[in-house]
């Protein structure tokens, strides 16, 4: 921290009373009842830059702003600021209530002179008027309520954040990132219950032509058009997400070969009926998938390469068409 200077103690300037008389500490207190303990207080001058409180250090005085301005952080200069303290504001009185040490980083957004009130002044400025003790207990309630404001922020933003990272933004549905974390989590759960469980994957049959004949922005619209469609042939336990440029994965808990197959057969349909009208023509796609059942102690990557293997049969053997894994045919 900076080394700050003192200035010597004088009587109070006019301007500098008036601005005290308005500001939430000493707000409907008549200040020549308190006007001893405030002369005796020192005045602190920051240059711009400077700190005044640095967190996680001990702190045993309250700095009410004559003049300037001091940017708070929670965090470190390269996070946004929390908040923008101005004249009649004051900082540090929590650390002065409760002794701990500073919870934030105060720094001076331009030069700032302060009045510096240290802990004892403060116990005795509240014991000699109840609305001093009033207006310190509005300050913490609002500084806890500005802070837990930026609480739920922050938490906001963390989960947009996490949404973004497990959403594909194309289609709506998951991604592979959610899928490397949920689909896991489901298997273990199967297999821990000793209920059956089989993986689908889904790959459009002739996608990139598609895209030749009528353009990306109509592939990308037959992909929602598709995951609107699939997601609606799932039961509420089903889980779908996006895989890859034209697949996708389906995850069916509980589920065995033939009630798999079963549903297979009905996305194939599904993607085989979608159509999305360009230039006056219903055009679409048909889709292939691969079958794959969860046997004892399989992972994720697994069940997968199981079911790709299928899925490359299923386009080998024709496309538009459903097949098993030939590991788990029999």
């Amino acid at each position: 921290m900076l080394e700050v200077l003192e200035l010597p103690d004088s009587p109070m300037d006019p301007t500098d009373r008036v601005l005290l008389e308005r500001s939430q500490l000493f707000c409907d207190i008549d200040l020549e009842s308190v006007e001893d303990l405030l002369d005796a207080c020192p005045e602190t001058l920051l240059a711009a830059g400077d700190t005044l409180l640095q967190q996680g250090a001990l702190n045993n005085t309250l700095y009410l702003v004559l003049d300037g301005q001091l940017r708070v952080y929670l965090g470190g200069r390269e996070l946004p600021e929390h908040t923008l303290l101005n004249p009649g504001e004051c900082v540090g009185e929590m650390s002065v209530i409760d002794g701990r040490r500073a919870s934030a980083l105060v720094i001076a957004a331009q030069n700032t002179r302060l009045l510096a009130i240290d802990h004892e002044v403060i116990w005795s400025l509240i014991e000699l008027s109840y609305g001093i003790a009033r207006n310190l207990l509005a300050i913490l309630s609002g500084r806890i309520r500005l802070n837990n404001l930026a609480l739920v922020s922050a938490q906001t933003k963390s989960l947009e954040f996490e949404r973004a990272i497990a959403v594909d933004a194309l289609t709506g549905l998951h991604n592979k990132h959610w899928v490397a974390d949920a689909f896991p989590r489901v298997i273990s759960r199967c297999e821990r219950d000793g209920a059956e469980l089989c993986l689908l994957l889904g790959g459009l049959d002739n996608f990139q032509d598609f895209n030749a004949a009528h353009g990306h922005l109509n592939g990308d619209n037959l992909l929602r058009l598709l995951a609107r469609k699939l997601s609606d042939g799932l039961r509420p336990q089903d889980m779908l997400a996006r895989h890859g440029v034209a697949d996708f994965v389906f995850l069916l808990p509980s589920t065995d070969l033939p009630e798999a197959l079963t549903i297979a057969e009905r996305l194939r349909i599904l993607a085989a009926e979608a159509r999305l009208p360009i230039d006056g023509t219903a055009c679409g796609l048909t889709m292939s998938l691969g079958v794959a059942v969860m046997r004892y102690g399989d992972k994720l990557e697994e069940l997968l390469a199981r079911a790709e293997t299928a899925l490359r049969l299923a386009k080998d053997n024709g496309r538009n068409r459903v097949e098993v894994s030939s590991a788990d045919a029999g």
